[in-house]
């Protein structure tokens, strides 16, 4: 076999095992049994763990995945029209991310804060991207002018690590989902106020 013939060969394997992985991530969770995944990949343990020595090596390639198409798909609905509904979407796709992905959400919080993380710039990509829909959400009078994009992002965050502690809250995601995003609203600043003045 040639070099050119091992070096596609290698590119096949470390596909495949992040294919599997992903599927064995969202059944088990973050602590999936790397022989499981080595097993479904069809490639033997020494495989695995050329491409991936660590069960974080695994899961850092995973998370920045994760983060870049998250990113791409903010950048996306960017050009949309309606910059709410844009805003939503993809509030609600990351966290239909961070819910399947169960233990996501902590490692997402602890990237933010940590920029020697390998993820940690993947991560503030795709942070920035979402601050900017939430920016044009504002200047749109959508969302209320006295949060800022880590705010939203912790809140979603907050709902995702919820839902990840037993069946009876995670079935109550889409309700709290639509709680935040109705405190987010422009119109509950007025709200509060108008009580308060009441």
């Amino acid at each position: 076999m040639t070099g050119r013939q091992q070096r596609a060969d290698a590119q096949r394997n470390y596909e495949r095992i992040l294919e599997v992985a992903r599927t064995v991530v969202e059944e088990q969770g973050t602590q999936a049994s790397l022989r499981d995944i080595s097993r479904r990949a069809e490639v033997g343990m020494g495989t695995l763990y050329r491409h991936f020595p660590t069960r974080d090596d695994l899961l850092e390639a995973l998370l920045r995945q994760r983060f870049d198409r998250l990113t791409a798909r903010a950048e996306e609905l960017e050009g949309t029209g309606d910059s709410h509904e844009a805003l939503r979407q993809w509030l609600r796709e990351f966290l239909s991310g961070a819910s399947t992905y169960r233990g996501l959400t902590t490692s997402m919080m602890t990237t933010i804060g940590d920029e020697d993380s390998p993820l940690h710039a993947s991560c503030s990509a795709m942070r920035e991207a979402a601050g900017r829909l939430v920016e044009r959400a504002q200047d749109d009078a959508h969302i209320r002018p006295d949060i800022d994009g880590m705010d939203v992002f912790a809140l979603v965050s907050a709902v995702g690590w919820v839902a990840e502690q037993g069946p009876l809250v995670a079935e109550r995601r889409e309700h709290l989902f639509s709680l935040v995003m109705d405190g987010l609203a422009a119109g509950a600043v007025s709200g509060r106020a108008r009580r308060s003045a009441d």
